[in-house]
């Protein structure tokens, strides 16, 4: 049988089945030709349908979209009764097999969502709502104006009210944003908050990100930010320091690392410059502490006078300059023992050089006194150390200083006469650079301050030169001195200050004068006063005949305000303190006790004349002597209790002096020329 026998044969077997594949053919030609054409004919239908729900912004509400024969309707319907209208019109066109409704309602959002997603490189979907007042092609005409050519929006956005005014301006500069960051970036808004995540493209897409979250529009405000830096493949950091100040490289895995590199920078050079060159990028080993290693680095940088202290490669190394000798073995130390987990050791390449210039100071505060810089040996240290210690009495002495090589000559005699001024101060600092010596400060009285230069010039070795900058804290006189006389004449003309019977403690009434009186001294520093206390008036003199008083009736021991260990007690002249007094509280009278004179032995009560006895008691036979005198020095007491009270309040010892003893009465006070 021959081939065309066999096939014509088969044909035959087939029979009809042989033309379902052709038929098949024909059925999906023509589905592919007529099924646009059928679609263009039903979303034309329903075009005149959808312009006629054009609103105030010239585009219309509805949206149809063919779906085969079905016509698909979208969009927001300002009320129920234009929707139903809109989907009864649409259901009487010929030509769609269904009317399929999508159609919302326009509402009122709150709060007001609105967010720009990057679904792809060149693809964004918009979503939630949009203010019905704009329309969805004017919008995204203004999205679009800001993304990269050929951007493709997917926008499911729904009109809605209560949009934040300037909606468009805020959505417009979110999208912006989302050029900076890759796949997944999300630019949201939340009534007039704007907030931003993703993950950032690059490092200067980082950086530009950061400069426009800081200018928000106007009445727009940035709320959440969460953008990843970007990562690197090659994470470094660097340190370098010279004369000038300190230079920082490199990456910081945040924000917030790098605020902290900047911190310690400056706290690194006071007074220095400090050049930031740090970019934020990721890829440093999650094992290592990113502030860990930061201060590891400037600890090593505190030991070099210029070079570099690096990180590359998980290896942290320093090259330059050690600031002295000591440093060297010290940098050693800290590479082996110091290091933050996960850094590996690097070079130690440090030289040492003379230091230029040699610089080395003692700076007085209330709380200590500190040396920093450096010495030439121990017994420079010791010398100087020894020229502080007897001279502080509550203030701690810390010594920081290292040892080098390079001082200048007679290092330690300036030094040693440099300290007594400088403790002397209430706060200042002796600054040694090379052979110039320069004292700064703040003394506590003015005629201290203006001594200090001479003092210094006396005290520095030979070619030395010093500088001295002390300002005193007391005020400098203001007022004219006659009219502080006439003031001060004014405040004591209607005093009439007493002391008790006896005694040498001051009473209430002193205390609103006294404090007048000082407060005036203290404005007045030309203001000088004389105190002259009275005596108890003598007491007459019993009759004859009359007994002296009994023990019994012997009055207590008086009081004296003056302290046993004060210079009021002794009758010398008051120093003042190292520090300014403060006015203080008034003193209770209680609290003013002096030291009480020996009292007689106490002999046994004796009975009026004439009376009986008892065998076990026994008469006394020896007068007795009065023991009421006041002591001899009462007015002193009782002038030094004053010139203390003022001294407390803060009068210049110099503004005040002890006057004759003035008659009984009450307390003198007289205005020296």
């Amino acid at each position: 049988m021959t081939l065309s026998e066999v096939f014509a044969q088969g044909l035959r077997r087939a029979g009809w089945l042989a033309g379902l594949p052709a038929l098949a053919l024909i059925w999906v030609s023509a589905t592919l030709y007529a099924a646009p054409q059928i679609a263009d004919r039903i979303e034309a239908a329903g075009a005149r349908v959808a312009a006629g729900t054009a609103t105030a912004t010239g585009e219309p509400w509805l949206r149809l979209e063919a779906r085969g024969r079905d016509l698909a309707a979208e969009g927001e319907a300002p009320d129920v009764g234009e929707r139903e209208t809109v989907l009864a019109k649409l259901a009487a066109l010929e030509g769609p097999r269904r009317i399929v409704s999508e159609v919302g309602l326009v509402e009122t959002a709150s709060p007001f969502l609105w967010a720009a997603v990057r679904t792809g490189t060149a693809r964004v979907a918009l979503e939630g709502s949009r203010p019905v007042e704009i329309g969805r092609r004017a919008l995204e005409a203004r999205v679009t104006g800001t993304l990269a050519p050929g951007t493709h929006l997917d926008d499911t956005a729904r009109a809605a009210r209560g949009a934040p005014p300037d909606f468009a301006s805020a959505a417009a500069f979110l999208a912006a944003r989302l050029s900076g960051l890759a796949k997944g970036g999300r630019a949201a808004l939340s009534d007039t908050v704007l907030s931003l995540s993703g993950e950032a493209l690059d490092v200067p897409a980082y950086e530009a990100l950061r400069a426009a979250l800081s200018d928000p529009p106007a009445g727009f405000s940035i709320g959440r930010i969460e953008i990843l830096p970007p990562a690197v493949a090659q994470y470094r950091f660097a340190v370098q320091k010279s004369a000038r100040g300190v230079l920082l490289d490199g990456f910081a895995p945040s924000a917030a690392d790098r605020d902290g590199a900047l911190r310690a920078a400056a706290e690194a050079v006071p007074g220095g410059t400090v050049q930031d060159r740090l970019l934020t990028a990721r890829g440093l080993d999650p094992a290592i502490d990113p502030k860990a290693l930061i201060a590891f680095a400037f600890k090593l940088a505190e030991l070099i006078q210029a070079g570099t202290v690096s990180f590359a490669d998980d290896t942290v190394s320093v090259t330059g300059d050690a600031i002295d000798a000591q440093a060297i073995p010290d940098a050693a130390a800290l590479m082996r023992e110091g290091r933050p987990a996960g850094v590996k050791p690097g070079a130690v390449a440090l030289t040492a050089r003379p230091l230029s210039p040699y610089r080395v100071a003692i700076r007085r505060t209330p709380e200590a006194v500190t040396l920093t810089g450096h010495l030439p040996d121990d017994a420079t240290r010791e010398r100087v150390l020894a020229a502080l210690r007897p001279r502080l009495f509550r203030e701690p002495v810390i010594d920081r200083t290292r040892l080098a090589d390079g001082a200048p000559p007679d290092l330690g005699p300036a030094l040693a006469a440099a300290a007594p001024l400088v403790v002397t101060l209430a706060t200042g600092e002796v600054a040694v650079s090379d052979r110039a010596l320069t004292l700064t400060g703040e003394s506590l009285y003015r005629e201290a301050a203006a001594r200090v230069p001479d003092r210094l010039a006396e005290a520095l070795p030979p070619g030395w030169t010093g500088q001295a900058a002390v300002t005193a804290r007391q005020p400098a006189e203001t007022r004219d001195p006659a009219a502080c006389r006439a003031e001060a004449a004014a405040t004591l003309a209607g005093a009439s200050l007493r002391f008790p019977a006896g005694g040498a403690t001051l009473t209430p009434a002193f205390y609103p004068v006294l404090d007048a009186l000082a407060a005036l001294a203290k404005a007045c520093p030309s203001l000088r006063i004389a105190i002259s206390a009275p005596a108890d008036p003598a007491k007459p003199k019993p009759a004859p005949g009359e007994g002296a008083p009994t023990a019994e009736a012997a009055p207590t021991q008086m009081a004296s305000t003056a302290r046993p260990e004060t210079p009021a007690a002794t009758g010398s002249a008051p120093k003042p303190n190292s520090k300014e007094a403060a006015p203080k509280a008034h003193p209770e009278p209680e609290t003013h006790a002096a030291p009480k004179k020996p009292e007689p032995a106490k002999p046994a009560a004796a009975k009026a004349a004439g009376s009986k006895t008892t065998p076990t008691q026994k008469t006394e036979t020896k007068p007795k002597a009065a023991v009421d005198d006041p002591p001899l020095d009462l007015p002193r007491l009782r002038g030094q209790a004053v010139i203390e009270y003022l001294l407390q309040a803060g009068v210049r010892p110099d503004q005040l002096s002890a006057g004759p003893d003035a008659p009984p009465g009450p307390v003198a006070f007289a205005l020296l020329p």
